[in-house]
């Protein structure tokens, strides 16, 4: 897996202080993307080891409530078992912070993988629909586009069926 970057703190993609990746790769090339660049797969450093750790010692953080995980597409990091560990170990030293993740993919039709299965089921809330430019709405949370949604996770793989993120007022 390659990735462009890291934000130790970040407060504007879920709630709370978050500590963000952002991966490199995706091939459904909407319309306006935010993260252009993103696309190629070549694109930013190398995932390793000493990444990994070091992504771990930021999420370590008190003040850090939970992880978020964009790209580029993050589902389409199946070439490698990179982010399904990092995912795993952050559940497992970590159980208490939230993981996030944004897809281009359709929640349905993604838990249809294999392989993005096991990445989802280490996830707690999807926001998933590619963007749309002529659904854009910047007053919505976590979104870009009206067709995209913030799923509760947990909640959906439990009851076979997609359940909005319900947030707190």
């Amino acid at each position: 897996m390659r990735y462009n970057k890291i934000r130790r703190y970040d407060v504007t993609n879920g709630p709370g202080v978050r500590t963000t990746i952002f991966v490199s790769g995706c091939t459904h090339n909407c319309e306006d993307c935010f993260n252009k660049e993103l696309q190629d797969f070549e694109y930013g450093d190398i995932w390793s080891q000493k990444s990994e750790d070091e992504f771990i010692d930021y999420v370590s953080n008190p003040m850090v409530v939970g992880i978020n995980v964009l790209g580029g597409e993050p589902l389409q990091q199946t070439m490698d078992d990179s982010l399904l560990d990092l995912l795993k170990r952050v559940k497992n030293e970590f159980p208490e912070k939230s993981i996030w993740l944004w897809t281009g993919d359709l929640f349905e039709e993604a838990i249809e993988n294999e392989k993005k299965l096991a990445i989802i089921e280490q996830v707690d809330v999807i926001i998933d629909g590619q963007f749309q430019k002529d659904k854009r709405n910047i007053k919505l949370k976590y979104r870009g586009s009206e067709n995209q949604r913030v799923i509760d996770v947990r909640e959906s793989l439990e009851k076979d069926e997609v359940v909005e993120y319900q947030f707190e007022e």
